[in-house]
């Protein structure tokens, strides 16, 4: 989904759209900075170990299109080489993105992305859950067998809201105008629109981590 562009027409669009189906235009071919990627004039910020490579997976849980991609994306995940670490990052696009922001870190700060990440795709995309604010946020999340005041504590604290800031930091360093979107290490970026789909990304992505793998 285009950033600022968040109406219901656009949810609408957005799920009915082309942008996770391979459109026929799309030919096999070797993958060109400025017309399937991009490459950053500066280098963004990596989280991964000397010897990895960093994928960024820049998403918003409301974005339909996010969720779509959430199964193919995992299926690539877990087939990929030792030596490249995905990064989530949830994007800030707008103040009211912040409060999933958080959520996301928290949960991470309390070992419970791999259980709940699914499941709150799921509770908003399938069971129209409201996970937009803090209190919706803290009372799912409680629902889910999670201890609220703890859950609470590091949702409103600072480490998490730096964390967030951060989060919308890396976004900005990689240009990001749409969800879900892909970097990779620092220097490429690439999204459903520039790829033509989230399909043909996941494969330029695979070209662009095996250029870094051979030093180029």
């Amino acid at each position: 989904m285009k950033r600022r562009d968040f109406s219901a027409a656009a949810v609408v669009a957005a799920i009915s759209g082309p942008a996770l189906v391979a459109p026929a235009r799309a030919q096999a071919h070797k993958p060109e900075s400025g017309a399937d990627y991009f490459t950053l004039s500066s280098p963004a910020a990596v989280e991964a170990p000397v010897g990895s490579i960093e994928v960024v997976e820049f998403f918003w849980y409301n974005c339909p299109h996010c969720n779509a991609f959430e199964p193919a994306l995992q299926a690539w995940v877990e087939r990929l080489p030792k030596d490249v670490v995905v990064r989530r990052v949830p994007v800030g696009f707008r103040d009211e993105f912040v409060p999933q922001q958080r959520m996301f870190y928290t949960l991470r700060a309390m070992g419970l992305l791999d259980k709940l990440h699914a499941k709150v795709f799921a509770a908003i995309h399938a069971d129209d859950v409201d996970l937009s604010r803090g209190p919706g946020i803290i009372a799912w999340v409680a629902q889910q067998g999670v201890d609220k005041a703890r859950f609470t504590e590091l949702f409103t604290s600072p480490a998490i809201h730096a964390a967030a800031r951060q989060a919308t930091g890396l976004q900005d360093a990689y240009h990001v105008e749409g969800v879900p979107a892909l970097g990779v290490a620092g220097r490429f970026y690439t999204d459903g629109s520039i790829a033509t789909s989230m399909r043909r990304a996941i494969q330029i992505v695979d070209y662009l981590v095996a250029e870094v793998r051979a030093g180029r």
